[in-house]
């Protein structure tokens, strides 16, 4: 699908690394992009987020282009949208939805489905006034994946019901979980899991460490649904280990809210490895916006060790470094290249028996 990507610059010191993540995010969509127009302002325009000058010049580009979408890279109020498919005769997608609709395309698990669909509902509830008569023709393509046209005539009191519906199947998801953990509490199994921003290799990481044959790419979000598998390791015994959800700046409310019982996973682990990549000119960045994830779903204060990978690329050494208390606060490894991966078990097993975690009693495994 052709689309046109209207780019907002407003002054913020990451804009670059920003529009960057976008287009990808637009790629790993399945978009052609045919142009892109940068919108500079010091605040959004109420009624077009870009101002009605902007507006005009991007729809020239739109028809010049041949666009069939059009891809705003910030959040749109309802009223904002409206506007903007008014003015453009096309249908606008911004950040949100676009994410969401990546979310759709990836999610294989059934609780993952059930989670995007959710979130896809919660977000279009606010938008059912967006029904214009150049939309009823379209079928398909980004943005209109998962509940899809048919969920758009529905009314807010069908889409509450299924809400509804979809919390508590997602209620009963939680609960297995939920008893999942207190077998494995039972049989002292130390939980590990791995969190971090998307594409920062996580899933090569758990395929390093465990053997397993989770899906790895280089793309955002190529996993979504959590993994888990036990792995013994020499010093610890049996730890079982979760390969959970990529974070990206501007997550979506919605989005964090639906996907609360995946991120259970995380939230109950006895330590967090929180993957970077070494090689990103953003990882300082990319650490705060997993840190607000975390505080977010309430997992700040679990013990957390923090695994720069991708050494390979980024000119690094495999090493561990410690804090001023001693303890081991950063470990540098590369997954790819399967360097390091002895020093991180070493520091899972330091960090657990630090901890006094009972569920890394040595004795009891």
């Amino acid at each position: 699908m052709k689309v046109l990507i209207v780019s907002v610059d407003l002054g913020e010191p990451d804009y670059s690394a920003h529009a960057e993540e976008f287009a990808m995010l637009a790629e790993g969509a399945g978009a052609e992009v045919v142009a892109t127009i940068v919108a500079r302002r010091a605040r959004p325009d109420a009624a077009h987020f870009i101002g009605s000058g902007k507006l005009e010049e991007a729809v020239l580009v739109a028809e010049a282009e041949q666009a069939e979408l059009v891809l705003f890279d910030q959040a749109l109020t309802p009223a904002q949208q409206r506007n903007l498919e008014r003015g453009f005769k096309l249908r606008v997608v911004d950040r949100v939805a676009l994410i969401l609709d990546i979310f759709a395309l990836r999610a294989k698990s059934h609780e993952g489905k059930l989670q995007v669909e959710l979130a896809q509902l919660q977000h279009l509830s606010t938008r059912l006034t967006r029904m214009w008569s150049h939309l009823e023709r379209q079928r398909g393509g980004i943005g209109m994946r998962g509940p899809g046209e048919a969920q758009l005539e529905m009314d807010r009191r069908m889409i509450g019901d299924k809400v509804r519906l979809l919390r508590e199947r997602l209620a009963r998801v939680q609960r297995q979980r939920t008893t999942q953990r207190r077998a494995r509490s039972r049989s002292n199994t130390l939980s590990v899991s791995l969190v971090g921003y998307t594409n920062a290799g996580k899933s090569t990481l758990f395929n390093a460490l465990t053997r397993a044959g989770a899906y790895a790419a280089d793309q955002l979000f190529a996993t979504l649904d959590t993994t888990t598998r036990r792995v013994w390791i020499e010093g610890a015994g049996q730890v079982v280990i979760s390969d959970t959800v990529g974070f990206i700046r501007d997550l979506p409310p919605t989005l964090i809210a639906a996907f609360r019982a995946t991120l259970e996973e995380t939230v109950q682990a006895d330590l967090l490895l929180h993957v970077v990549d070494a090689a990103s000119p953003q990882r300082d960045e990319q650490i705060v916006e997993v840190n607000k994830v975390l505080a977010d779903i309430g997992a700040a204060d679990i013990p957390l060790i923090l695994v720069y990978n991708k050494i390979d690329l980024a000119g690094y050494e495999p090493r561990m470094e410690r804090n001023e208390h001693g303890t081991i606060a950063r470990v540098f490894v590369s997954a790819a290249g399967r360097t390091g991966l002895d020093d991180l078990r070493g520091a899972i097993v330091e960090s657990g028996q630090i901890a006094g975690n009972n569920a890394f009693n040595v004795e009891n495994i």
